[in-house]
Parts: C-alpha cells; structure tokens; sequence
C-alpha cells in the first residue's frame, strides 16, 4: 500500500484532510495536509512558483528536494505527525519521492499584544503568546547572543507536544543545567501538556506549598532570569515562560524595577515585603488580641473593639473565616468573569454586601478593615501563584492564632520560615537570594 493510500485510510473520518494534484510539466505531484492548518490556494502557488524558478536542468525530484527535508524512508507515524504539525507533504508520483514543506499557514495564531496578567509601568509591552515560535523570537531580540541555548524537546507518544528548554552557557550552573535536562530526557515518553505534569517531570511533590517555578508573560523578564544563571521553559500551545527554580525575592522583585531610580526601586520592594507581611500576620493578630489575648490591648482600644462586635453572635475566628470565604468567592469569580462584567460584581461585593453584614450584625465594622486591607495587600505581591502561597499561610496562622493566641502567631511564623528553609528546587535553597552563576 502506498503512502498516499495510508495516509488516506488513516484520516478517512478527518474532513479536515485534503490532497491535491500539481502538474509540473509532465510530472505529477500529490500535496497532502489539512485545510484547517494550511492555506491550500497560497500553498499551491508557492510551491509552483519555486519549482518553476529553480533550473530546469535538474530533475524534478532534485527541485522538489530543495523545498524542504526528505521524509520517503520515514514511517508512516512520521507522515502522520508531520501532517498534524501542520506541514505540508509533497509526494513526487512517478519515484514516490516524499518531501515535507513549510506550506502558508491559516492565521490561527494571536499577534503580539500587550500582557494580560501583567502591568507594565515602563518597559516592553509586548507579550508571550501561544506560538512558540513567536516566543522564542521575542526572547532573541532581547538577548542577541551567540551564548544563548535552545533545546527542544518532543514529550508524549501520541500528541508529541513541544517543549523548549533556553539558558545562557556561562551564566547557568552546569549542575543545575544538568538536573533540569536529566529529568527532560528521562520522561520524553511521558505527556507534558500542562504545569502539573511538568512539576510531576521535575519530581516536584504535588502538596508543596511554596512554587518551584515563576511564570511571566514578559520577554524581558525571561531575558533577565537567563542572565541571572537561571533557566527558561516554554511549552507549545500555552502563553507564557515558565522560570527554574524560584526563590524567596521573586515575591518583592521584578525586571520593570531597573526601570526605577535605585532608591524608588528600593521602595517598591519595601512596600511588597509588608504587603506579604500584612496579609500573613494582620488576620491572625485580630483573632488573637480579640479573642485570646485582648489584655494586650489598651483599655480604650479594647473596649472600642469589644462595642463593635457587641451584636455579633459568634467568636472572631468564625465571623473572620466567614468573610475570608466570601471574600475568596468574589476574588475567584472576577477572574473568571469577562472583564465588562468583572467591575459589577466588584461593586456589590465590596460595597453591597460588606455593607450589609456590618448592618445586619453578622461581622464587626473593625473586621471589614482588616481583611479589605489584608485583600489589598495581597495583590501587592508578585506572581499570581506567589500571592496563592501567602494566601494559604494565611490560613495556617489564623487557625493556630485563633488557639493559642499571639503566642500561636509567633510559633506559626517560625514555623512557616522553618519550612521555607527546607523548601530546594535543584538543590537551590528556596532563602536563596541570589542564584549560582556557571563560569
């Protein structure tokens, strides 16, 4: 059976499939592909107009050579796959010679815009997308240098996804370097289309708490992790990089700071580290003083405190994880929600709602302040997987504050620095604050 008629009974069910006919002189050619993935019309005259301007003195065999890679001894998966990727091949009827083609493509890929997870304040405003392609374009242009390294990678048996691996020679730790592509080549029979599979390839326990890699949108932060000896992963179909290994100052630094005055930059930090701070510790120091410990307090404080829950029919830890929960909801439905609407469930959540439960006594007037602050300091953070983590901190030091007092809020915070000690992605320490730099 030929390649043609294989190829033919293999994508019988796929209306997507199509092959046409091109005569060059009196020399057939079969062009084979899928009409979602190839501009058939713009194809067919580019592969004309190339056949007809090389010398015709040559055979049109070695013409049809010089149009792409010589696929006629490859299986019939290869043919398969090539065709899925969006390639076009080219069967030279006569000898049965098999050429694969880069054909004109169908516009299925988004252009250049500017991020949407990320703010920009003064930088490049151009973001990853999902070609990675695209993407490795965008990081060249910000590092023009023969020492940057791309490896690519084929993952799965099936979809055969792609996965890139960038890193500048001498700026990576070659024992890092050689972890990362240990774990690559020992899981290429394996699927990695998502970061959960990819955390289960690097060995990453899936109940960690703290991120073993940062993602961004932005190609010059990428550039800027490979020029800090760290590594760069893109993996096919999703928009944006994925940053081996993270440390502690990804929470309170970012590449647009360079763009700062150093002492504004400086700021910029500062006030990221107590915003970390204030939504660790500001949720569980008001349970502690109101519940457990309010002797601390001054007498007029404390009895401020004690008139503005004076209607609230329950302890402070249940009225606080009652609007924490609520609060979680509305943070969770803005980001599904399209943004048109995303302003409108701002405004009765935060304003109907917290002023109906204050009214109807459910939760006290000094609680909607702590956690509106706590909620506005969150976002201070960055990375939307970092704010995950001190979100879910939180919560372990509201519950242990909520028992034992300010003394539970002391021994919850050591114990979260002391798993953070622990916490090693690539034997790099998470309080690692600068990352080992290759000679």
């Amino acid at each position: 059976m030929s390649i043609e008629t294989s190829l033919k009974y293999h994508f019988e069910q796929d209306r997507e499939y199509i092959s046409r006919k091109l005569w060059i002189g009196n020399d057939q050619i079969t062009l084979l592909g899928l009409r979602t993935m190839v501009n058939f019309p713009l194809s067919l005259t580019m592969v004309r107009e190339q056949l007809h301007t090389v010398d015709d003195n040559n055979s049109i065999q070695d013409r049809l050579s010089g149009l792409g890679h010589n696929i006629s001894k490859f299986p019939l998966e290869e043919y398969i796959s090539e065709i899925l990727n969006g390639m076009l091949i080219a069967i030279h009827d006569p000898s049965g010679t098999s050429i694969c083609i880069i054909p004109v493509g169908q516009p299925i890929n988004r252009s250049i815009r500017e991020p949407l997870t990320e703010n920009v304040v003064r930088g490049s405003s151009s973001a990853f997308n999902e070609d990675i392609e695209l993407n490795i374009g965008l990081l060249r242009k910000h590092i023009n240098s023969s020492d940057l390294q791309i490896a690519t990678y084929r993952f799965g048996e099936v979809s055969k996804n792609c996965v890139v691996l960038s890193y500048l020679n001498r700026k990576i730790d070659p024992s890092l370097l050689r972890s990362i592509i240990d774990a690559i080549e020992s899981s290429l029979n394996k699927e990695i289309s998502n970061m959960q599979q990819l955390s289960r390839m690097f060995g990453f326990s899936d109940y960690t708490l703290v991120t073993r890699y940062n993602t961004t949108e932005l190609p010059q932060s990428a550039a800027q992790a490979l020029k800090n000896g760290r590594a760069v992963i893109f993996i096919e179909r999703l928009p944006f990089a994925l940053v081996l290994p993270s440390i502690v100052s990804d929470l309170f630094e970012i590449t647009d700071d360079s763009n700062h005055p150093p002492i504004f930059a400086m700021m910029l930090s500062f006030i990221r580290i107590v915003g970390a701070l204030v939504t660790l510790i500001i949720p569980g120091l008001y349970v502690a003083l109101v519940s457990v410990n309010p002797d601390v307090l001054r007498f007029e404080l404390a009895h401020s405190i004690a008139r503005s829950r004076v209607d609230v029919p329950y302890p402070a830890i249940v009225e606080t994880l009652l609007l924490l929960f609520i609060l979680e909801l509305i943070m969770e439905a803005i980001i599904r929600l399209p943004p048109s609407i995303g302003p409108t469930l701002t405004m009765v959540g935060g304003i109907v709602l917290g002023q109906a439960v204050v009214e109807a006594k459910l939760v006290s007037s000094l609680l909607i302040i702590v956690l509106a602050a706590t909620t506005i300091s969150n976002a201070t953070v960055v990375g939307y997987q970092n704010s995950l983590t001190i979100r879910m901190f939180k919560y372990v030091l509201l519950i242990l504050s909520a028992v034992f007092g300010v003394l539970g809020l002391l021994f919850g915070i050591v114990i979260i620095c002391s798993y953070l000690a622990g916490v090693k992605s690539f034997g790099i320490p998470y309080l690692q604050l600068k990352y080992p730099e290759g000679e």
